[in-house]
């Protein structure tokens, strides 16, 4: 589980950066992209055992990857991440499939235990 590859997509420079070396610390190889295009572009994308994404971004947005993937019938597990507080969005997220969905800020702790579940199965 600690050699899985873990798929980051966030538009925030800080944020990606800070999830991507929180990962790396935790001993999960990690692929960081800056937007969702970027992210379906990239051919190890398929490789992705757990993918965590914003879901307010510029452009593809998190909520409609998860749909775009659903479509294509990939099963990688989607965490998403949001500073957003409305419950439209949180339902959206929820009715996509999102396996967890965690508000910015949030704790470490709290986003390697979504990884840690996703990864179990």
């Amino acid at each position: 589980m600690k050699d899985s590859l873990i798929s980051i997509i966030d538009d925030d420079e800080a944020t990606l950066s800070a999830v991507a070396g929180l990962m790396r610390a935790k001993g999960f190889r990690v692929c960081a992209f800056s937007s969702a295009e970027a992210f379906l572009k990239d051919l190890s994308h398929e490789a992705s055992q757990c993918i965590i994404t914003d879901i307010q971004m510029p452009g593809l947005n998190g909520i409609e990857l998860k749909r775009r993937l659903d479509a294509q019938d990939c099963k990688i597990p989607v965490i998403m991440i949001t500073a957003r507080v409305e419950q439209r969005l949180q339902s959206l997220a929820v009715s996509s499939g999102a396996f967890c969905l965690l508000r910015k800020p949030f704790k470490a702790s709290a986003l390697i235990e979504c990884v840690q579940r996703a990864l179990a199965g």
